[in-house]
């Protein structure tokens, strides 16, 4: 959805984000397609504007809410999410606020590195539990000490901040991946988020984010997936935008022009 969709929802006095009392059942898998123009521009409500009074008007479902703790790793199902100027979350779990980097603080995604998304995060009490294949599990508390070392991490060219998660999970991420020394990082709410500005010269709204390719929120609608596939041999799946909301019951690309009205 990007600031643009956040700021709306905002407007729209929705500071979280629910699914349905019977959300729709379970979908897809993990890769990286670019569709810059779906993952930023997106909002799930419009307003009409009528001159004297507005009045709200559904136009789509929410139907699933995905929280991708750890960038291009798996995703975490959640049926409610509080919508943040940073993106979404729930409870210890933040969208991409982890990161796996080299030594010299560039950043390793599934691009570099594919394995990563076999990855998997769970919350358990106030720790984030990581499992892959052949190897056990890394237990990591959800806040680190003060005294972790901080990185200058590199994303796309662009510099941002990471506290260190410590030797363990720097040796459990290169074990898994078997490759040369790795470290993980994490961003924290006091820290300065990359701005929107250096991300898109153009760009209208004012806004940061972490450690996401270039949007606080990512939103794609069924019908959008379903108009793109229309004109592929080989069909892609939800899961390989990796939107943080999946939205059924609009026409398709309906997210961007909904944003275009704002």
């Amino acid at each position: 959805m990007g600031a643009a969709g956040s700021s709306a929802l905002a407007r729209l006095g929705l500071p979280a984000l629910r699914l349905p009392a019977q959300p729709r059942p379970a979908w897809l898998g993990v890769a990286a397609l670019g569709l810059v123009a779906v993952a930023l521009g997106t909002v799930v409500w419009r307003q009409a504007r009528p001159r004297r009074r507005r009045r709200l008007q559904q136009v789509g479902t929410v139907s699933e809410l995905w929280i991708y703790p750890v960038k291009s790793c798996k995703g975490v199902s959640v049926s409610e999410a509080q919508c943040t100027a940073m993106g979404l979350c729930r409870g210890h779990l933040r969208d991409r606020f982890w990161l796996v980097i080299k030594e010299d603080g560039h950043m390793v995604t599934a691009r570099q590195e594919p394995r990563l998304v076999l990855v998997s995060v769970t919350c358990e009490d106030d720790c984030l539990v990581f499992r892959a294949p052949d190897v056990d599990p890394l237990v990591l508390e959800s806040k680190l000490p003060s005294s972790n070392a901080l990185h200058d991490c590199r994303i796309f060219g662009l510099d941002i901040k990471g506290r260190d998660c410590g030797d363990a999970a720097a040796q459990w991420f290169t074990k898994f991946l078997k490759t040369d020394a790795l470290r993980l990082v994490q961003f924290e709410k006091n820290m300065k988020g990359r701005e929107a500005k250096d991300i898109f010269a153009s760009i209208v709204q004012n806004y940061q984010i972490a450690y996401p390719d270039c949007s606080p929120i990512m939103i794609l609608s069924e019908a959008s997936l379903a108009d793109l596939n229309a004109r592929l041999e080989k069909k892609v799946k939800m899961d390989q935008f990796r939107p943080n909301v999946v939205v059924t019951g609009c026409d398709a690309f309906e997210e961007v022009s909904a944003i275009r009205r704002h």
